[in-house]
């Protein structure tokens, strides 16, 4: 991946990037500066889940420094699923151009978030991939949880005859 930032039509203004956590406060610090530095057009809706680690609070702490960072709160762990709907609603109510998911943990690289902003000019759907050229990106599962979701992707593709490599990888 390279880091030149990505030269798109004046149509593509506002990227939202959601970013649910729940106890990611040593992750944040890294991952916020490389998300934004990818494209000025992006901006970081981190969704907390009231993280007893104080995620949230340093959220807000850089959200008052950086005013491409928003917090959502929410009282308590509701779930992953959630809290994408959560941010997916935020980022349409303030009608961001392109709304990404993107997990705290680094299973993510933020180095692709440049391509995907020039591929989404072209495409309405852009995918992610945990599982491309040999190798794995997923943080901290067990073997049984990789080799599972690994050959339930591939069950995926093969049954709906669809080239998704990762159907399941929120990115």
């Amino acid at each position: 991946m390279t880091k030149s930032r990505v030269q798109a039509p004046a149509s593509l203004q506002h990227a939202l990037v959601i970013v649910p956590t729940y106890n990611e406060r040593e992750n944040l610090p890294r991952l916020i500066p490389q998300v934004l530095g990818q494209d000025d057009r992006l901006e970081i809706l981190v969704v907390d889940d009231g993280s007893p680690d104080g995620t949230g609070v340093l959220a807000d702490q850089i959200a008052v420094e950086e005013p491409r960072v928003h917090v959502l709160h929410r009282s308590g762990k509701l779930g992953l699923g959630t809290a994408y709907i959560a941010g997916f609603r935020w980022g349409l109510e303030r009608r961001y151009d392109v709304l990404f998911e993107m997990d705290a943990d680094f299973s993510h690289d933020p180095a692709h978030l440049p391509q995907f902003m020039e591929a989404i000019e072209e495409y309405d759907v852009v995918l992610g991939s945990r599982y491309l050229h040999g190798r794995v990106t997923v943080v901290n599962w067990p073997i049984g949880r990789l080799l599972l979701s690994y050959f339930a992707n591939r069950y995926a593709g093969w049954v709906t005859g669809l080239p998704v490599a990762d159907a399941t990888g929120g990115f």
